[in-house]
């Protein structure tokens, strides 16, 4: 039976290209969530007064991959001791969260998040929240897939050949 992960960790179009390469992975859906306002566009959540996070839903067959290997892409996709930003991507919408659906997420989330703060990995505190899952709420068609569109597989190729 396939089950559902939620991570935040800022602009959700390179997020959700990392995991999209994983076998096991049967869908990636990029959104919002975590915030108060219903149905949300992206200017609102922009506008950093809605509260939601830039995420990325993933569902996956736990027979194939584990929820333990997802939250390695999760963190090796960011820098978890920045406090709503990654890189040049400012505000509360790219804070780095994990939503868990339920107590076993939650479990080996903490457990994952601990041993990356104990690995000597960073300088700095990991700042990265886990909350439980609210309302994910879909983004505009045009933030799905965006740089497999666009024969990209990361932001920073996007970048770099958009300059």
């Amino acid at each position: 039976m396939e089950k559902k992960a939620t991570f935040g960790a800022g602009c959700f179009w390179g997020v959700e290209a990392a995991f999209r390469q994983i076998e096991g992975v049967t869908k990636t859906e990029v959104g919002y969530e975590g915030g108060q306002l219903e149905n949300p566009t992206y200017e609102d959540v922009c506008s950093h007064k809605t509260g939601h996070a830039e995420v990325v839903e993933v569902t996956y067959d736990p027979e194939q991959v584990s929820y333990d290997e997802l939250l390695r892409v999760f963190w090796g996709k960011h820098d978890s001791t920045q406090l709503n930003r990654q890189g040049w991507d400012i505000g509360d919408q790219y804070r780095s969260v994990v939503f868990v659906h339920d107590d076993e997420q939650r479990d080996v989330a903490e457990r994952s998040k601990a041993d990356l703060g104990e690995s000597g990995r960073y300088r700095k505190p990991i700042v990265t929240a886990i909350e439980p899952a609210q309302t994910f709420y879909p983004a505009e068609d045009y933030h799905q897939q965006y740089l497999e569109k666009r024969g990209r597989s990361a932001c920073t190729t996007a970048l770099a050949q958009s300059a």
